[in-house]
């Protein structure tokens, strides 16, 4: 029995291939052969514009083969007819020209040049079209800015945002003395519109080229549009209108520094960053080919010393861009030996203001004493590169005589103000509250949602400090005058820029400090206030409320990423002086240092700073402002010649970098 059961499911398993079999070549068999050159057919026209011109060609072959055929058997061709070489050519020229046949004679020889030219202005209209259609697609390839960047030796911007604008500017005029410097933007944005917005937004490139191109600067593919293997420098902003901006510039120096086709040598990257908490993932990611700008960071510090110190975000400004003087690293051997004290006496028309040691740290204003070792690096405030030389030291225009002996000065605690609230605020309070003195007091009013909650829950970098929270409207004149501004030592008015777009958050602002300002007037009394604002084109308009200093977020920010893609070192350089626990930049009076009897040279003031152990790097002269101050630095002169000798006033200042 079972055998009988296995003989049989042996039978219905053939019988089953058998029909399956059957079935297969049933259905191979029911494709006709029409169905398949139509497949075939359909299958050449993915080859897109050259399979149709392909096929245009084959049937004007065919068509002109067919006609010289038959004019080569039949004679119908004048004189006797033609040989198959000359019927070919004339059938060539009939379907190039129909009015080639207007001097046939006979009907049938009239009839079959007909068919020909008929056929010949088929298959050119129908090649002129495919032609057409193949320039449209070119021309909508190359608006989209999808070619690859054939450009060596260039710079690189990655992302979009409101920053980019200033960024141009600088490299723009940093490219002054370069030969045909080009820029390649790349971003997840349409190219005609990148180049609408920054035709409309810098003035002059001068003799710079931008090119834009579209596309995912996260994406390995895409990064090889712009030829990162060949640039000069590469600046990765963070773009805007993404939800977690950092993340995007993570990967994008990912992508770059992880590429398996990158360059063996090494990147010059400028990376932004909005929150430090990212920054050590970043460092790993990127190595040592990376700068950081912690953009918040960057800004919270600079609006916490200049509302300690009017003015100051000036110098920072003039040490960031290219229009002035800049920070040079470079290696200066006939400095070794020497101590740091007399290097700096040692520049006429440059200011030493620290070292780089051969381990990569940075030192602002080391000890005076310091012997500088091979290796190290001069960090040095110059015009230019070449202005950086060595000059011997003229005694006689050192008057040791108006050298005045250091005062001590006893600190008392301060109060402080914060109008209007942002993701800078926390940061802000926290670097504020290590530089005050105990029992000091910060009190902020702003409006946003959450505002109260987040102000209790904030951390702070010491205990000197207690803030209080007033929710107000800070655009209501009668609140501002509610909190009694006169009363404190220093007010800060920050944007609504979490919650407001950046022209309404830098209105928003002026609202405040007008009514800030008609209160000063009102009570006769000076008011100390800075001002953040995130647009550069909104300070003009915010000269009219006499604000003390105005700290612009977006223009900040620019600058420091153009300065890092041209300088390697410059992050850390100024990681360094924005840190309180070394040296920072101070702005004193200048008749703290020297005597204001009569004019004195800035060797004589250098040597004032040197004996305290600081660098003294520049001034801010009321004289300097009334005379003309068109790069609006407020009288602030970085790095002027130590020679010429100047009257000060009792309220100008000396700028110098010391410890505290």
């Amino acid at each position: 029995m079972g055998s009988l059961t296995r003989a049989n499911a042996a039978r219905n398993a053939a019988k089953g291939a058998a029909k399956a079999n059957t079935t297969k070549g049933h259905q191979i068999g029911e494709v006709s052969l029409g169905e398949r050159l139509k497949y075939g057919f359909d299958k050449s026209m993915s080859g897109g514009a050259m399979a149709l011109v392909g096929w245009l060609g084959l049937v004007t072959l065919i068509t002109i083969l067919f006609a010289a055929t038959i004019l080569t058997l039949t004679r119908w061709g004048p004189d006797g007819g033609w040989s198959f070489i000359e019927a070919l050519w004339q059938s060539l020229m009939r379907t190039t020209d129909a009015g080639t046949v207007a001097g046939d004679a006979g009907w049938a020889f009239r009839g079959l040049n007909l068919f020909v030219t008929a056929m010949g202005i088929l298959v050119f209209s129908a090649l002129i079209s495919v032609i057409s259609a193949g320039l449209d697609a070119k021309i909508e390839e190359a608006r989209k800015g999808r070619s690859r960047v054939l450009e060596t030796d260039h710079t690189i911007i990655l992302n979009w945002s409101a920053s980019i604008f200033d960024i141009i500017s600088e490299l723009v005029i940093a490219n002054e003395s370069r030969k045909n410097p080009r820029i390649v933007i790349m971003a997840n944005k349409d190219k005609i519109e990148m180049e609408d917005e920054i035709a409309d937004k810098v003035e002059d490139l001068k003799n710079t080229q931008i090119i834009c191109r579209s596309g995912d600067p996260t994406d390995l593919f895409d990064l090889s549009i712009v030829n990162p293997q060949a640039c000069r420098s590469i600046i990765v902003v963070s773009p805007e209108g993404v939800d977690d901006p950092d993340s995007q510039v993570i990967k994008t120096v990912l992508a770059l520094t992880n590429d398996p086709k990158r360059r063996e040598e090494r990147y010059l990257i400028a990376a932004e960053l909005r929150d430090a908490k990212n920054a050590e993932v970043a460092r790993i990611v990127g190595g040592d080919e990376v700068q950081l700008v912690l953009a918040d960071d960057l800004i919270s510090r600079i609006v916490v010393q200049s509302s300690r110190q009017a003015g100051l975000s000036a110098v920072y400004s003039e040490l960031l861009d290219f229009d002035g003087c800049e920070i040079y690293t470079t290696e200066l051997e006939e400095l070794v030996g020497i101590t740091y004290g007399d290097a700096v006496m040692g520049y006429e028309d440059s200011a030493l203001i620290g070292l780089r040691y051969a381990d990569g740290k940075v030192k602002m204003n080391p000890p005076m004493d310091e012997v500088i070792t091979s290796g190290s690096r001069a960090i040095i405030i110059a015009e230019d590169d070449d202005s950086i030389k060595l000059t011997p030291l003229p005694e006689d225009l050192i008057d040791a005589s108006t050298v005045r002996k250091p005062k001590a000065v006893r600190r008392k605690a301060e109060r402080t103000l914060i109008i209007g609230w942002n993701r800078r605020g926390p940061m802000i309070a926290y670097e504020l509250s290590k530089y005050v003195r105990p029992g000091s007091i910060l009190t902020v009013a702003g409006d946003t949602p959450g505002f109260a909650e987040e102000i209790r829950s904030m951390p702070l970098g010491s205990t000197n400090m207690k803030v209080t929270s007033r929710v107000i409207d800070t655009s209501h004149s009668a609140s501002i005058e509610a909190l009694d501004p006169a009363s404190y030592d220093s007010i800060m008015v920050l944007g609504y820029s979490d919650t407001m777009e950046a022209q309404s958050a830098d209105t928003r602002t002026l609202i405040t400090l007008l009514h800030l300002r008609k209160l000063s007037e009102r009570l006769g009394v000076h008011i100390s206030v800075v001002s953040e604002m995130i647009d550069i084109r909104n300070r003009e308009l915010a000269e009219v409320t006499r604000a003390d200093d105005f700290v612009v977020s977006n223009k900040l920010v620019s600058l420091m990423l153009a300065q890092a893609s041209e300088n390697e070192y410059l992050s850390s350089i100024f990681d360094d002086l924005l840190d309180e626990d070394g040296s920072e930049i101070y702005m004193r009076p200048v008749g703290d240092y020297v005597d204001l009897s009569g004019p004195v040279t800035f060797y004589t003031i250098a040597e004032a700073a040197r004996r305290r152990g600081e660098t003294a790097i520049g001034y801010r002269r009321k004289r300097e402002f009334e005379d003309g101050d068109d790069r609006n630095m407020g009288g602030v002169v970085v790095n002027p010649n130590k020679s010429e000798a100047l009257d000060y006033l009792p309220e100008d200042r000396v700028i110098v970098l010391a410890e505290d």
